[in-house]
């Protein structure tokens, strides 16, 4: 994986989670790193091409992107594009984009005792380079999972306060992803 978007990640470690409509607020910021969320064919590469000459990484959640398939050919897309990551609840499409070299995110939803076991099954059988578990406030599974995989971890969803970062990151999360914009001063 690659290390500089770890060090990004720990010494800037908020990251904005943006639809389009939100992607001018985040360049503007002083975050790192974007996650695009519902990114559409038609303005990815220019949303790339910006946040890159804003000297920002960006993530595209492939699952939710419009007209780009959630196949080897849309990761390829997002690859030749410049992308630097990619973000998906899909192991098998983040084992293609690993292949392609983009940093990946495997992305978890944890409500109960049974989805903290299917994130073990699921690491158990892929590679992701990074993991975000959502609901970032659950101080309680993020900790556990900082802890017990050597994948590093980062918390979203719901985080909405500064407390709320600093929690997270204090349970052992490298960095957090919000939509909040107050937060991406921090």
């Amino acid at each position: 994986m690659n290390s500089k978007i770890i060090d990004s990640l720990e010494a800037s470690p908020v990251i904005a989670a943006v639809r389009d409509e939100g992607f001018d607020a985040a360049l503007s910021s002083p975050v790192d790193m974007i996650f695009l969320f519902h990114s559409h064919i038609l303005t990815v590469r220019e949303r790339v091409e910006r946040a890159h000459g804003a000297g920002k990484a960006i993530f595209v959640h492939i699952d939710l992107s419009e007209g780009i398939a959630r196949d080897r050919a849309g990761v390829a897309f997002l690859s030749e594009i410049g992308v630097d990551g990619v973000i998906s609840t899909k192991p098998s499409l983040l084992r293609v984009a690993k292949d392609m070299g983009l940093v990946t995110v495997q992305r978890f939803f944890v409500y109960d005792s049974q989805g903290v076991a299917g994130i073990e099954d699921v690491l158990a059988s892929s590679d992701p380079d990074i993991i975000e578990i959502l609901p970032g406030v659950i101080g309680k599974i993020t900790s556990r999972f900082a802890r017990e995989v050597s994948v590093p971890l980062i918390a979203g969803g719901l985080i909405e306060t500064k407390a709320e970062v600093m929690e997270a990151l204090q349970s052992g999360a490298i960095a957090v992803s919000t939509g909040k914009k107050e937060l991406w001063y921090l």
